[in-house]
This record gives C-alpha cells, structure tokens and sequence, in this order.
C-alpha cells in the first residue's frame, strides 16, 4: 500500500483499509485535494475493481466513446478513468475527494462475494462513516456512479447513514425482481451474462489471471491466485438463487430499494433506451421515496456516456456543490424534472414539473382485429388473431400521422387473451416506423438498435395490486402463479416502461404483440465487455431460458380477443404543446 503519493495535482492513498463491523478489512483509493484541508466526498462502493482503467475493461466502449464525444477525455489525462464511476481529475480540483471501495470479495477486497446482499449494504453504511469522520472529510458523503454504483444508493439510504448528505443515482434499478430478474414475471437471462462474463473476471483472488492497475502496479484482483474452485466456493451462485425463486419474496426485498425509508436529497437520472434495467428504477425511485428534495433526470444515449459528458459532470456538479458545499447556486429552485426529449434528429432539454406530465393527453389506441390497425375509438366487431406461442406474433399500426406527435410518459395496454396450455408469455414492443416502412430505432443503454419501447407480462402473473396500480403504470404483486385454463379468455394489464420520442408527421405508430423478446430486422452487434453476446435490438435482457419457458406450456398458440366487449388497448402518453 502507498498513502500519500502525489499524482497530477492530487493527494492518493492507495488500498486504504477500512475496518467492517465483522473485523473484514476493504480497500479503497482515496483522491484528494491539495492543500490539505476538509472536503466533501463522492464515494462508490462496487464489484468492478477500482484499479482496473476504464480503457483496460472496457476498451471498445471507451474508444467509441471518447471518439463521439471527445469531451470527455479532455482536461484529464484519464489515467485514473474508471467503469461507471467518477473521474477524480475532474472533481478533486473542484474541492472534492473521491473515494472508490473495492466491495467484499471483489478486485483488491477479500471476502465472500454477495452482490446487492444486506451485508454489502451494510459494507456500504460502514464505508460512508468511515469517510464522513475522516480528517480529510467535512463530514458529507455524496454517491456518485453508474449501474451498480447507483443501485446500491438506493439501497443503503434506506439505513439512513450520518453521514450521507446526497447521492445521484445514475441509470440503477430499485426492484432487483421487477426491473432485472424477471420481467413481467419472465426470467430474464441478463443476469447470467453480467454475472458470469463482468463480474466473475474481477473476483479477490484472480491474481495474475487479470490487469495490473498501470498507477501502482498492482494486480486489480489482489496478489493472491485462488483455484477456480475456491473462487467459485466463495462467492454466491446469483444466478441459482435467482432461478430457484421464480415469484417474487424475501430474498429479492432484501435486494430491492424500500422507497418509505429514503429521505435523503437526490438527483435519479434515468436512460429512454434503458428498457430492461436501466430506466424503471430511476423513475419509480422519483416518484416513490420519501424524499422531499428529489429531481429525476432523463437522456438517452449509450448506458455510460451522458454520465461523463460535459453536460452529465455539469448537472451533477450543480448538484453536489448545493448539498455537499452549501453553494446557493439556485439548484434547490430548479423545476424537479428535467428531460431530454428524443427526437430522430436528437435530444431537445425540457424542464417539467412533475412526473407523469400534469398536461398529459391520455390517449388510448384500440386494436382492430380484422384490419390488424390501431383505432381511436372502440372497436364494434369481435374477432381474433392467433399467433405463435414464441414467434414474432402481429403488429397492429395506425394510419400515417397527421400531425407531429410527442410519446413522453409510461405507456400502458389491456388485452384480452387465451392459450392452448395453461400459461403464456406477453412480449409488447411499441415501434413507429417511417412513411417507407423503415423502423425508426435508437442507440439503447446498451443496443445500438433499441426500439420506442418494450413491456412483459407472464400471464398467470396477471394478479394487480391495488394500492400500487395506476391506469398508466400496472403493478403486478407477483407473488402466486394463476394457471390459465387452456382456451378460456383472460383481461391482462401489462406494463410498458416509459418513453419519450417525437414522432413526426406521416410516420405510423405500431404495437407488437409477440411470443419472444423483440429483434432489430437489420442485424446484430456486439458489446465489447460482453464478448460472444449478440446485441439483436434488446441487448443482453432476453427471456430464452427453456428451464423457465419449456415447449409444452409456452410453445403452442395464443390468440388476441379484441373488439365488441373487449376493448383491447394501448394507451399513450401524448403530450400537448405548452400554451404559449
């Protein structure tokens, strides 16, 4: 360990120990100001090892980067740039220390490896005091990161630390059941790629199998090289666990945000093309804790991007130097929502008021059964449209739009269903697709080819909770299985993650109703740190786990009942100009 080197302008303690409740010994990097002094801390605590560079891990997603965005890598020599959190160069001369822990059995920290457990939670609250009673420190801890580093935020404020003054939780998740495992009730099999193909390669023990950090020469995975079996004995089986417990209990409240018990200042920032992580967490985190000083952000983008572009450093300055300096910089004045509208020539910024939108048009889009198009008003005649079980389903779509049309807000739909077995999987993709029948599709947090929007529904998870469903937003209790009987007609709800996009004139809104998760038509991509992943329009989060789908349950034939008394539906969020 090296305390105190002095490296381009800042103070660095290198694998600082702090002492856990239990006597477990962390590491962290402390970069810090000069002169001495005290200052407010930004901390991340997380599995990714803080001594592996961002260009190291993660080589194709910086380089595409800081090619499309060069701003982020000037003023910095980014040799201290890291995945999904700060860099220090850019926030020590602005009077902060930036401190990074290596979470229990990850990168230089030894320990069992548990992510999202209580007892790394509980890491976490000891970390914050450790840094809020520091010499260094003037006693307020801020959070700042990406993911992982957001998720945890959520987590740990609910414990209420001392010394936790604010936090910006960047693009996380707040239901480890509903926003990642399992959506709609359907397994999602991300999980088993971060898990196994991310985090698994940055384990305490890896030794030389992984980088050195090029600041200190260290191994970023600490000096000792375990066995694959005692790596593997001593970290959990995340992705078992999970599997084991498909409705959602204990084991995943342990791991999810209680919103009732949040009331620190925050800033939740949330991506559009964030459908399947990234993006559901953020808003219901805003629109559920406690807090009475919070702001939700929305972009778009690549999943790290807008975090280390001017504009995402800027807005989280404006932040922190508020809470953690007591800066009356007018950020307490400003409106509580600020969203990046998405357009297909780009982003336009907007101040709001509250979320959803108070002006909201709720507009709801009836499926036609024999024209197979999207009406605005109820449909008289009945029918039906059969699909394949696990197929690419039917598309309804409207006429060409007379006018310029705005889509911001959670997207909901009512359906009327039956199948051939006693369950079925619902795969909603709402789309828009241009005058010569191209689809109009995003760069996603993590797919170049992300489509508007995206929703999952297992039907014997139809069940609703009450106190938490909106007409906009339906909250599925999954906590019991309701097996369908085979051809009888059921009504489900099923959630559509927020969206924003400006959809121009001529171009035709569309939903698609399918049995697998949605595929860009014009080819995959891949990912640089998820190597061997073929990114099809949904990125890693799909749903092909046979275990949880087997052919004889969800693999023969759903059909849609639409028109006459059942009144099948989409309903959007349209949102009309401001008077004025």
């Amino acid at each position: 360990m090296s305390i105190g080197d002095e490296r381009d302008g800042m103070a660095v303690d290198w694998d600082v120990a702090i002492t856990m409740d239990d006597g477990l010994v962390l590491r962290a990097d402390v970069y810090r100001p000069q002169p001495e002094g005290q200052y407010p801390v930004l901390l991340n605590y997380g599995p990714y090892a803080k001594g592996l560079p961002f260009q190291v891990g993660y080589a194709s997603a910086w380089d595409q980067m800081v090619t499309n965005y060069p701003e982020v890598a000037e003023g910095s020599t980014n040799k201290y740039q890291h995945w999904e959190a700060v860099d220090p160069e850019k926030w020590v001369p602005d009077g902060y220390a930036c401190v990074r822990v290596d979470s229990r059995g990850w990168g230089r920290s030894p320990g069992y490896g548990d992510p999202f457990s209580p007892r790394e939670t509980r890491d976490l609250y000891e970390c914050i005091e450790w840094a809020g009673t520091q010499d260094w420190s003037n006693g307020k801890v801020g959070l700042a990161g990406i993911s992982y580093y957001a998720i945890n935020q959520w987590h740990v404020a609910a414990l209420k630390p001392p010394h936790l003054a604010a936090m910006v939780p960047w693009e996380g998740a707040g239901d480890f059941y509903r926003d990642w495992s399992y959506h709609g009730g359907i397994r999602c099999t991300g999980m088993n790629v971060w898990y196994s193909r991310v985090v698994a390669k940055l384990q305490h023990g890896r030794g030389d199998r992984e980088p050195v950090n090029p600041n200190t020469g260290e191994l970023v995975t600490g000096p000792q090289t375990l066995s694959n079996e005692e790596l593997t004995e001593n970290r959990v089986d995340l992705v078992g666990s999970i599997k084991a417990r498909p409705l959602d209990g204990e084991f995943f409240r342990q791991r999810s945000a209680d919103w009732s018990k949040i009331e620190v200042p925050f800033l939740s920032a949330g991506n559009w093309g964030g459908h399947g992580l990234h993006l559901r967490g953020n808003v219901e985190g805003f629109g559920r804790a406690a807090s009475e000083q919070k702001w939700l952000e929305i972009h778009g983008r690549e999943h790290w991007t807008e975090f280390y572009t001017d504009y995402g450093v800027g807005v989280q300055k404006e932040f922190f130097d508020h809470f953690l300096k007591g800066i009356d910089n007018g950020f307490q004045d400003r409106p509580p929502v600020h969203l990046r509208i998405r357009t297909e020539g780009g982003f336009v910024g907007r101040d709001e008021h509250e979320w959803p939108l108070a002006r909201t048009e709720w507009t709801k889009l009836y499926l036609d059964p024999a024209k197979l198009r999207l009406e605005d008003r109820p449909v008289a005649d009945p029918g039906a449209v059969g699909y394949d079980a696990t197929g690419d389903g039917v598309t309804f779509t409207t006429p060409p739009l007379e006018a310029q049309t705005e889509i911001t807000g959670p997207v909901a739909a009512r359906l009327f269903v039956s199948s051939e077995t006693t369950d079925a999987d619902i795969f909603l993709v709402l789309r828009v697709f241009r005058p010569d029948d191209s689809e109009v599709v995003f760069q996603a947090a993590v797919d170049p080819h992300g489509p508007i929007g995206q929703g999952w529904l297992r039907v014997s998870h139809r069940k609703l909770d009450p106190d938490l469903s909106t007409h906009y937003r339906p909250y599925h209790t999954h906590d019991e299985v309701e097996p369908l009987t085979p051809g009888e007609v059921y009504e489900i709800d099923v959630e559509i993650w927020p969206t924003s996009i400006v959809v121009p004139a001529g171009h035709r809104i569309a939903l698609t109703v399918r049995g697998k998760d949605y595929e860009y038509p014009g080819g995959p991509a891949e990912l640089s740190h998820f190597k061997g992943s073929a990114m099809r329009g949904s990125g890693i989060y799909l749903h092909d786990d046979l275990d949880d789908r087997p052919a004889e349950t969800y693999g023969q034939e759903v059909t849609l009942h639409l028109g006459g008394e059942r009144d099948a539906y989409i309903q959007l969020p349209v949102i009309p100009p401001r008077d004025g």
